[in-house]
């Protein structure tokens, strides 16, 4: 089987890029710059290609699967899944962003007729958080209302950063009877009751809103991590101006700059995830605690790339491509048992 890696030069990119050495896999590595992506491709021995993505459709017709990791996905995604369906390619990618959960899922048509996978987030966003989920309905098939909280450690990455200032404009996400609906960031705050104790957390716009109603129907979804309380204050007063274009352009010029964790940072912190589902008459919660999520990222990729023959043709998330035990096969991830209540 040949994959690809485009975005290879990226700070997750090359991160998949080294774990499928380590692990004698071969990937063809790409991206927009020759300049960028040979030098990583010649220090890992690989094969390495050049090109934009409106010439991505020539470059992958021997190519199985290319994995996505050129972001910020809202502008790249679809011509990247556009090449795909022409290609007949296997899709993956590693983005958080709801409206690309969105789009993606749109071609689920279109992909089955094509015979490939889609599969978007197949990294920490949002394998585990998709996964718990999908736990969570089975145990509780009736829930009607599902709330899902993380905490990660360790930094974030240049990519990570920018998108985060796009979010930031945007506000808060949350899913309302089966609908997408805008609120503040930190509208609703909640104790998340994670495997190492109970922490305070707000909402935000996590991809699950989307991913996790695809998943399990559950049609009211809210997506949690640690915020201070006067953030959702402020992004009230901010977003307009974050809206703008010079103030965007200056602060993903600034997120640029940002380094990712590096070795040793990423084998020394973890992230947590804590989901809760209810009904009218019974509650049931699920915690795990997983490895750095740039690490969980690149484990999970690769594993999804030995199961993407496996999944039914169309748009998938992580559960319903591989089932709700996926993420329990991924490297130091730590389940705890269902509580009822």
């Amino acid at each position: 089987m040949t994959w690809m890696v485009y975005g290879a030069n990226g700070y997750t990119g090359r991160l998949i890029a080294e774990l499928a050495v380590e692990r004698g896999e071969r990937p063809v590595l790409a991206g927009r710059s020759r300049e960028k992506v040979e030098p990583v491709a010649a220090a890992l021995g690989l094969e390495h290609r050049a090109f934009d993505l409106g010439d991505a459709r020539k470059n992958l017709d021997d190519v199985d699967v290319v994995v996505h990791c050129a972001g910020p996905f809202s502008q790249t995604s679809d011509a990247m899944v556009d090449a795909c369906l022409k290609s007949r390619t296997h899709y993956l990618d590693i983005t958080g962003e709801i409206d690309v959960f969105e789009s993606v899922s749109a071609r689920h048509i279109d992909a089955r007729k094509a015979g490939i996978v889609l599969l978007p987030g197949a990294g920490f966003d949002v394998v585990p958080t998709d996964c718990v989920a999908a736990m969570l309905k089975e145990a509780l098939p009736t829930a009607t209302h599902l709330d899902l909280a993380f905490v990660v450690g360790g930094g974030a990455s240049a990519g990570t950063t920018k998108t985060s200032v796009e979010a930031a404009a945007v506000g808060g996400r949350i899913r309302v009877n089966g609908d997408l609906r805008r609120v503040r960031i930190g509208h609703r705050r909640r104790t998340a009751y994670f495997r190492s104790g109970p922490r305070e957390v707000g909402s935000i716009p996590w991809g699950d809103v989307s991913t996790a109603y695809r998943s399990t129907g559950i049609p009211n979804i809210t997506t949690f991590t640690t915020v201070p309380g006067v953030l959702g204050q402020l992004q009230q007063f901010f977003s307009p101006v974050l809206q703008t274009s010079l103030v965007q352009n200056v602060a993903k010029s600034v997120a640029g700059k940002v380094k990712g964790p590096d070795e040793s940072r990423r084998a020394n912190t973890r992230a947590e995830v804590f989901g809760e589902a209810w009904d009218a008459k019974t509650k049931v919660q699920c915690a795990i605690t997983t490895p750095n999520a740039y690490s969980l990222t690149a484990d999970a990729v690769l594993r999804a790339i030995g199961k993407i023959h496996d999944a039914a043709p169309g748009s998938h998330t992580p559960s319903s491509a591989f089932g709700a035990g996926f993420v329990r096969e991924l490297d130091g991830v730590v389940a705890g048992e269902l509580r009822f209540g």
